[in-house]
């Protein structure tokens, strides 16, 4: 048989646009599509965790559109290390081919998978594709990364206009190179020890209108104001380039920056592993958390008497969504209003949101809570009832997700914001400065 060449996909789930799908099919040798449900993460996640079910779906999708040219993906559940070694046993593999990927456990991973390969004389390759700009291709005059946003935006800005080319891709892929191993049976969800979710993956909206409309609507969560790109760029449905290409050509840079705010955490996490557990501040991790397992709960279930808030988790619990500005406030408040640590927000996010991004999880929470990068000031404290009149003045976000609002069911408020405040900056001070 003729040396072949693997593809991996991973958070990179398309053919078109696609780096290393690409790079794969510009070779010599024909071309194995593989994706590999890895039993290190799913271990973890419930058995109908809605996206393992979009990742299957689409896997699917991407087979049946494989067939036409005699190939498909074939799948595999297990530890990625083992599943190369079964393939490499069973056919003659020269090079595997994928896109990076940044996060501490995939580091890890592909570091195993590299010297596995090695040892066989197996060629390894990764290609950019999930963001525009990695690692230290931002950072400043010195080398060192940015800890600061707005320069950090502003640098971004400055050699993406300097590379014209950078979002140029291959619209039409050569698929007469791919292969399909026929001995690998395509697994269902049963086969993973999962079943199908019913909370869909809501597809993306990239109009022209919203993306003009997105400064104005972004804030409200009544409206129907933001993309919902966020699971379809976590699992590379759609590609970035595309993206971008799409703000720059309805010129609004609001909507656009979105996505550098995403480039900008993934570097910091790059760049800092420990903040995945560790607060970037280290002073911050002196914080005495109160860590009520009661309040979490009713943090948790929508149950805390501030209807935003309540509005929001309930939402969370329902959809695998929650809107961004309602996002800042329910972290704040949990981290703030009931000094809970910030990383059993983290972990609750990881667990429920459709779209969890770890770089983009870790550093808003760390933002809400004081403690990474560029973070909310320790005494810069959301007022539950103030956001609600600034965001849902006539409460039909609200209404819409807390059913038992303005009935003699919906609970009274579990703290007082004054005195919440309080005890959150005597206690922040207290971490901060008396025990210098």
């Amino acid at each position: 048989m003729k040396d072949l060449n693997v593809f991996w996909f991973r958070r990179d789930l398309r053919l078109d646009d696609n780096t290393g799908f690409r790079k794969a099919l510009q070779g010599k040798n024909p071309v194995l599509p593989i994706f590999i449900f890895d039993a290190e993460i799913l271990e973890s996640l419930a058995v109908d965790d809605p996206r393992v079910t979009f990742i299957h779906e689409t896997l699917v999708k991407l087979d049946e559109a494989l067939k036409p040219h005699g190939s498909g993906i074939s799948l595999f559940y297990g530890k990625p290390l083992e599943v190369f070694e079964k393939i490499t046993e069973q056919f003659p593999i020269a090079h595997v081919i994928t896109n990076h990927d940044y996060e501490p456990y995939a580091k890890q991973r592909d570091e195993a998978v590299s010297q596995y390969l090695s040892e066989k004389n197996i060629g390894f390759h990764t290609f950019k594709d999930q963001v525009i700009f990695e690692k230290e291709e931002i950072v400043k005059s010195d080398g060192s990364p940015y800890l600061v946003y707005t320069p950090y935006m502003k640098k971004w800005k400055e050699v993406f206009r300097n590379q014209p080319d950078i979002l140029a891709y291959d619209p039409t892929p050569n698929f007469k190179n791919l292969w399909k191993a026929e001995r690998f049976p395509f697994l269902s969800m049963e086969d993973i020890g999962f079943q199908k979710s019913s909370i869909p993956v809501a597809d993306y909206n990239l109009s022209p209108s919203l993306i003009q409309e997105y400064p104005k609507t972004r804030d409200f969560p009544w409206l129907q104001g933001t993309s919902g790109l966020g699971p379809h760029l976590r699992f590379g449905t759609l590609s970035i380039r595309k993206v971008i290409a799409k703000a720059i050509a309805e010129k609004n840079e609001v909507f656009w920056q979105e996505f550098i705010w995403r480039e900008f955490f993934m570097q910091i996490l790059w760049h800092f592993p420990h903040t995945l557990h560790k607060a970037f501040k280290p002073a911050y991790d002196r914080i005495e958390w109160r860590n009520d397992q009661e309040e979490f709960e009713k943090w948790i279930n929508g149950e805390t008497g501030y209807p935003l808030v309540d509005a929001g988790m309930r939402e969370l619990r329902k959809t695998g969504y929650m809107h961004n500005r309602v996002r800042m406030l329910v972290a704040s408040f949990l981290c703030k209003h009931l000094l809970i640590d910030w990383r059993w927000g983290e972990a609750y996010f990881a667990e429920k949101l459709l779209d969890y991004e770890m770089a983009s999880n870790v550093g808003n929470w760390q933002w809400a809570a004081g403690c990474g990068v560029d973070a909310a000031p320790y005494f810069r404290i959301f007022n539950p009832t103030i956001q609600l009149e600034k965001f849902d003045k006539y409460e039909k976000y609200v209404k819409k997700w807390v059913n038992n609002y303005e009935t003699s069911q919906y609970p009274s408020p579990m703290v007082d914001h004054k005195m919440a405040r309080e005890r959150c900056i005597s206690t922040y001070k207290k971490a901060l400065y008396e025990n210098l």
